[in-house]
């Protein structure tokens, strides 16, 4: 009885979302960031409330890859999936952003599930699995991936937070409570926002699925890129 209580307490808080729809709130995010970054005057007030509301993206994509890797069937597929689209990507992140020594955010997410493998593969051997996760959050760093070593390490959190006790409401608060100070270094706002949308996971995978919308999931980020770089070209 309690138990139910308590749940109908959250779904008059929050609404419930599904997987499929935090993937389509965190491509949302991630647009509205992006055309606020290479489209619009910095430093305007519209320009500094899309990039907040953009801030949003990348600790979904952490949670959903958190998720996502505990529920695959075939990790290297997973691994090499996002190693491919990030390849792709790179192209129409060059054109944007030129030889800056940055890439992409789909590096950072394969990296992520690197990290994620080393603590599968070596749960019972701590201070090796902490010294391979240190040393991949390095190399996101030293190769300059989006999100560097806060988004291995947020992933990494919401991975063994979620292990420990994934069921709602406590499991999903000790996630968001040890990712925050990682979030919160690209806004507060921002962060607050993603903990809310991370929160109200309800578990299920919803309206996506099958290979079709699968992959057209993944190739929405390059799409999206090369439709800013033609935009750039056509209106400079």
């Amino acid at each position: 009885m309690a138990s139910l209580q308590s749940a109908s307490e959250h779904s008059i808080l929050l609404p419930l979302l599904s997987g499929s729809t935090l993937k389509v709130i965190a491509l949302v995010s991630m647009v509205t960031d992006h055309c606020a970054y290479y489209l619009m005057e910095h430093g305007t007030l519209l320009y500094e409330v899309m990039r907040c509301f953009g801030r949003i993206a990348f600790p979904v994509f952490a949670f959903l890859i958190a998720e996502g890797f505990r529920h695959t069937r075939n990790r290297m597929k997973y691994f090499l999936q996002l190693l491919g689209f990030a390849v792709v990507s790179e192209v129409p992140w060059y054109l944007l952003n030129g030889a800056d020594g940055t890439h992409n955010v789909l590096f950072t997410l394969a990296l992520g599930v690197m990290a994620l493998a080393a603590i599968k593969a070596l749960k019972k051997e701590d201070i090796l699995c902490g010294a391979v996760i240190l040393s991949i959050a390095g190399f996101a760093s030293w190769s300059g991936v989006d999100y560097e070593w806060r988004g291995i390490l947020m992933m990494v959190v919401f991975y063994l937070f979620g292990n420990v006790n994934p069921s709602f409401p406590s499991g999903r608060k000790a996630q968001l409570f040890c990712a925050f100070p990682l979030m919160m270094h690209y806004g507060i706002v921002g962060a607050l926002l993603a903990c809310l949308v991370i929160s109200s996971y309800d578990g299920t995978r919803g309206f996506i699925y099958g290979k079709v919308a699968k992959y057209g999931f993944y190739a929405f980020y390059p799409v999206h890129l090369l439709c800013l770089v033609g935009y750039i070209v056509l209106f400079p």
